[in-house]
């Protein structure tokens, strides 16, 4: 067993079920009911003699893909989920007390990245419309942006990141652990895998022997569209049947959820394309695009100003990340250098899995960002 850590008083976990309005009807057919648990910190029953009680700020847990707000109150061993990690630290004087909301943003292609998209559902506005103010409204909160953050790896680094940018004013401060950026390394490399694991699903399937030199058939014009030609549907009819997927698989999803929510199109047959030819793997330019338009190191610029207004920005990588995202995380912080943008960067030696530890320094940051 790992030597016990010391913690303090484990606070309180509250679940409730909201009913969700954007979410009803959503393209994949995801439930609109969802679990959002809610940590309250010792402090939140010591009610101020006299006066309706102690409010606190907010911090909001936004997960990784394949996962949701629920695992991170998960037993870990060697570890601590995110409640007791939070109670260790107040134990340690290192941040004040906090409320935490761990909302459920999971869908059925595995996660998304906290931002509208047509093919999946409108995940940002559910956050920003739906849950805030339902938090707000159920429990003690500081209710002003500037008492409020957010955070996440992964996924949810890539959406605590784009919140900064486009929503900062929900959000006082933000912290972004291995959060997807530069997608040229990060998705595009990625791809000729998923692209094999999709070719099982072809239809007629390859034979061995000459194959044709010139495609001009109705369905390879359509594969130069990044129109599914019925192999991406047959995939996923597949892996939504099976008892677990493997390692290629769960990447596979994994990108097609992207192209869900890079480049949605109700038009298509699945809602979406796909940014390379699914035959030859040839980068489909006006598809890429479309994804280039949600990559966090080119969207600095562009919204600078709101990023300014934020009273924390933290970010790390590992620099051995297996997704190649300390490339992209040292570019989206020498933009923000660039455009005068105050934030705080760190490496460390290890890679993208398994690295929540990294909380120890970001939940005080952002304590100290939103307190009030």
């Amino acid at each position: 067993m790992a030597r016990k850590r010391p913690v303090g008083p484990p606070g309180t976990v509250v679940i409730h079920e909201h009913k969700s309005r954007l979410l009803a009807r959503n393209p994949l057919g995801d439930p609109h009911v969802r679990k959002v648990a809610v940590w309250l910190p010792p402090e939140y029953e010591r009610r101020a003699t006299g006066g309706p009680g102690r409010r606190f700020p907010v911090l909001y847990d936004l997960v990784g893909f394949m996962g949701s707000g629920m695992s991170h109150l998960n037993w870990r061993a060697f570890s601590e989920n995110l409640v007791e990690r939070v109670a260790r630290l107040r134990h340690e004087g290192r941040m004040g007390p906090v409320i935490l909301v761990l909302p459920d943003c999971y869908t059925s292609l595995g996660g998304n990245q906290y931002v509208n998209s047509a093919a999946i559902g409108p995940y940002a506005d559910y956050l920003i419309k739906e849950i805030i103010p339902y938090v707000d409204g159920e429990f003690r909160t500081l209710a002003t942006r500037e008492h409020r953050a957010c955070f996440g790896k992964s996924s949810g680094g890539y959406g605590a990141m784009i919140h900064g940018m486009k929503y900062a004013q929900h959000w006082g401060a933000i912290a972004n652990h291995s959060g997807d950026a530069y997608f040229e390394f990060v998705y595009g490399s990625d791809w000729p895998n998923t692209l094999n694991e999709l070719a099982k699903h072809r239809q007629p399937p390859r034979r061995a022997g000459e194959q044709p030199t010139v495609a001009t058939s109705r369905t390879d014009q359509n594969l130069r569209l990044g129109i599914d030609d019925g192999r991406v549907r047959r995939f996923l009819d597949e892996v939504w049947k099976k008892p677990k997927l493997s390692h290629a698989e769960g990447h596979t999803i994994m990108n097609v959820c992207m192209a869900a929510t890079y480049d949605p199109d109700p038009g298509t047959p699945l809602g979406f394309r796909v940014p390379f030819h699914l035959d030859t793997g040839e980068l489909l330019p006006a598809r890429w695009q479309r994804w280039l338009r949600h990559d966090p190191v080119r969207l600095v610029q562009r919204y600078a100003r709101s990023l300014r207004t934020l009273r924390g920005i933290y970010i790390d990588c590992g620099w051995r990340d297996q997704y190649q995202i300390h490339f992209g995380t040292r570019l989206l912080s020498q933009r923000l250098s660039a455009a005068g943008i105050r934030h705080r960067y760190e490496e460390f030696d290890d890679d993208h899995s398994d690295v929540d530890y990294r909380m120890d320094v970001s939940l005080p940051f952002l304590y100290r960002a939103v307190r009030p």
